[in-house]
């Protein structure tokens, strides 16, 4: 790594180290940093040009230009750190996401100040895809930032800075801000997973043998006239372009259970992959199913809310 790069990396961590986790911050004097920008530095330079040749041919005009440009370089300074001093960020709750999905983090910017403030940026520091709003005099304006977590679990939202160059561009306000908020990462569907596993069969019920028709628990079988339409899974029936309907005999002898066990992977982070990819291929088919993973055993239900279940135990496993 570049000795540079290096540097600055451990000055961000120890920085950022003594920064307090809050989901709110109200911005002030302590916690909002002002520097000059490249066009800042340049504008100073040629300031610097004009007084000089002023002074030496002795231009009247000379002077009043430079101390023009000079005061109203002064004022932007003023103006560019008014318009994040004062300001109160506040995260909104996180969602669950997927790992390697984008995930959008909310953040209210509420102004409580009798002027509109411009032009102010929002970004994770460690990945500046920059979003920009203004904030409406006493209101408030939300913003969504992006990021890409990459390993599953629960996980702390990344810092974020905030920033703004308003009105001139000549100075670069900024501040750091460490929300104090996790948010749970569930484990990456694996792309293309096997069929669903054969059901197992319920307790008192153990000489029932497994089905061998599809070698997968389906818990459906081809529509036939007269099943009451309350049978017929809607949702395999648009995938495959056929009706077909809940077998009763089929779901009342077997029960789908998704095994970490018996995913038939070594690795475990691909065995978790394997899982959640079968959740969602068994509850987008509305069947009931249930989940065992190390420590842990969901009981055989359906729904969004049995869904959630078995992914939040797939992330913290």
């Amino acid at each position: 790594m570049n000795p540079i790069t290096l540097v600055r990396s451990r000055f961000l961590r120890w920085w950022q180290s003594r920064t307090p986790f809050k989901d709110s911050s109200t911005l002030h004097q302590r916690n909002v940093y002002i520097l000059p920008t490249r066009p800042g530095f340049t504008l100073a330079a040629t300031l610097l040009v004009l007084l000089v040749a002023s002074i030496n041919y002795q231009l009247n005009l000379g002077y009043l230009l430079t101390f023009l440009l000079a005061g109203s370089a002064v004022v932007g300074m003023h103006v560019c750190h008014g318009t994040l001093r004062g300001l109160t960020l506040n995260l909104i709750a996180p969602d669950a996401h997927f790992a390697g999905t984008s995930a959008r983090i909310g953040i209210n910017l509420v102004s409580q100040r009798k002027s509109i403030r411009h032009g102010i940026g929002l970004a994770f520091i460690d990945d500046p895809h920059w979003v920009w709003t203004d904030v409406p005099a006493q209101g408030y304006s939300t913003a969504h930032v992006a990021f890409k977590p990459l390993q599953r679990g629960l996980q702390r939202v990344p810092t974020v800075t905030a920033e703004t160059r308003f009105p001139l561009g000549t100075f670069r306000v900024w501040t750091v801000w460490r929300p104090a908020a996790q948010m749970l990462v569930y484990p990456a569907p694996e792309p293309h997973a096997p069929p669903l596993p054969p059901g197992e069969p319920k307790s008192g019920n153990a000489m029932a043998q497994r089905p061998q028709a599809s070698g997968e628990f389906d818990g459906v079988r081809a529509y036939r006239r007269g099943d009451p339409l309350k049978l017929v899974v809607w949702k395999k029936a648009v995938k495959a372009d056929q009706l077909v309907s809940r077998d009763a005999q089929q779901t009342q002898r077997f029960e789908l259970w998704l095994d970490f066990a018996h995913t038939g992977l070594a690795d475990t982070e691909h065995k978790l992959s394997r899982l959640c990819s079968w959740v969602l291929a068994a509850d987008k088919l509305g069947l009931d199913y249930g989940l065992r993973v190390p420590g842990q055993e969901v009981k055989p239900g359906a729904g969004e809310v049995h869904r959630k279940r078995c992914l939040e135990a797939l992330a913290l496993c």
